[in-house]
């Protein structure tokens, strides 16, 4: 099951308790006011952009913030130009990250 799937499945105030977070907390970092999160989790349907969100930021663990146009160009490009390039420091930084 791919993460986007995941996310679909999982119950959010799961995620948020197990974050350890309020309501005001989790649903502010994904611009969801905290009425609209309770609706959420009660069972409301949860638009898909909400849910991308969701897993990027509180699944993912991905700063939002921090993202730049830029930065995506740059992965577009080592990926379709320097395919090798990039698949090495993909594992360097998946191994940085395990070591610490």
């Amino acid at each position: 099951m791919n993460t986007s799937k995941a996310a679909e499945k999982t119950d959010p105030r799961e995620i948020r308790r197990k974050l350890g977070l309020n309501q005001q907390q989790f649903w502010s970092k994904i611009g969801v006011t905290q009425s609209g999160g309770s609706r959420y989790e009660s069972g409301r349907n949860m638009p898909r952009p909400v849910r991308e969100l969701l897993r990027l930021v509180h699944v993912e663990q991905i700063d939002i913030q921090r993202i730049k146009r830029e930065d995506l160009d740059v992965i577009d490009y080592l990926k379709s130009e320097e395919s090798d390039l990039y698949k090495q420091l993909k594992k360097s930084a998946k191994a940085k990250k395990k070591a610490g």
